[in-house]
C-alpha cells in the first residue's frame, strides 16, 4: 500500500453494498485532494443513508471531511435503533415502499404503521412524494438511495418478507398498534356499529361476531376472526421484537 493512500475499514453492515470481487473489511483509496469523504464513500458503493459516524484516528468527522493521504477512516453503519424526525403531533416514522416490497408494505399496516406502496410510480415521483410527506423510503434499490435529493431513506435487508419486517423494527423501533389500519389501503379503521353493517355481512360471521371496525378510506370491514392464525402470529413475533413499552393504545380487533 501507498502512504499517499486513504485506508478505510467499512463496518461488517455494510459490506452488502460492495462488489462481490472488494467485498472485504479494509478499502484503499487515493485522495485526490477534492473529493470529499462522502463521496469518496459512495463511490465504494455504499449509499450513504446507510452510513453512521465516520471517524479518523478515532475523531469523528462529517461527511465533507476530505481524506488526507495516511488518514485510517473507519466506516460506521447506522445506529440502531435510528431516530427519524417526526412531525408535530407524529410518534412513530411515516413509510413510503418502492415496488418490490408490497408485502412488507402490508404487515407493517397490519401493525398500525403508516406505509404507503405503488407499484406503478417511478424512482423520481417516489422521491418527491417521501420528501414532501416526510415519509421514510424503504427500498432495496441502492441507486435509489443514492439520489442526492432523497431526505431520509433506509435500505431493507432480507429476502423474505418476515425477514423484511423484523429488519425494520431492530432498525427504527417505532411504537406499535395493531390491528388499526386497513391492510388493503393503509387508511385508518373506526369501529362501527354491528348494526349498521348488518346488510353485508355473511351470516356466520354476523352470527358469530359483534365487534367489527370499518375503513375510513374504502370502507372495508374488519372483525378479529378475519385475521387468521397466520396474521395473529406475524403481530405477535412483532411485539415480541419490539416488546411491550413500544405498544400504544389497542387497536380494532
Amino acid at each position: 500500500m501507498s502512504e499517499s493512500d486513504v485506508r478505510l475499514r467499512v463496518s461488517g453492515e455494510l459490506l452488502l453494498f460492495l462488489p462481490a470481487r472488494r467485498r472485504h473489511e479494509w478499502q484503499r483509496v487515493t485522495p485526490d485532494g477534492t473529493s470529499t469523504l462522502g463521496h469518496v464513500v459512495e463511490s465504494l458503493g455504499v449509499p450513504l443513508p446507510e452510513v453512521g459516524p465516520l471517524t479518523v484516528e478515532g475523531a469523528e468527522v462529517g461527511r465533507s471531511y476530505q481524506p488526507a493521504a495516511g488518514d485510517v477512516v473507519h466506516v460506521h453503519a447506522v445506529p440502531r435503533p435510528q431516530p427519524v424526525p417526526l412531525e408535530p403531533g407524529q410518534d412513530a416514522p411515516r413509510f413510503l415502499l418502492d415496488v418490490h416490497l408490497g408485502t412488507l408494505a402490508r404487515r407493517l399496516r397490519l401493525l398500525g404503521l403508516d406505509a404507503t406502496y405503488h407499484n406503478d410510480i417511478d424512482d423520481p415521483s417516489l422521491v418527491v412524494e417521501a420528501n414532501e410527506e416526510r415519509r421514510v423510503l424503504l427500498t432495496q434499490d441502492h441507486g435509489l438511495l443514492c439520489r442526492r435529493a432523497l431526505w431520509f431513506g433506509a435500505y431493507v435487508r432480507g429476502n423474505k418478507a418476515h425477514d423484511q419486517l423484523r429488519d425494520l423494527l431492530e432498525r427504527f423501533a417505532p411504537p406499535l398498534r395493531p390491528w388499526t389500519r386497513c391492510t388493503a389501503c393503509n387508511g385508518e379503521l373506526a369501529p362501527v356499529d354491528k348494526t349498521e353493517i348488518d346488510g353485508l355481512l355473511e351470516t356466520g360471521t354476523r352470527r358469530s361476531y359483534d365487534i367489527y371496525g370499518r375503513c375510513s378510506e374504502c370502507g372495508q370491514i374488519y372483525w378479529r376472526g378475519a385475521h387468521g392464525e397466520h396474521l395473529e402470529e406475524i403481530v405477535r413475533s412483532a411485539m415480541r421484537m419490539v416488546g411491550p413499552e413500544s405498544r400504544v393504545g389497542g387497536g380494532q380487533r
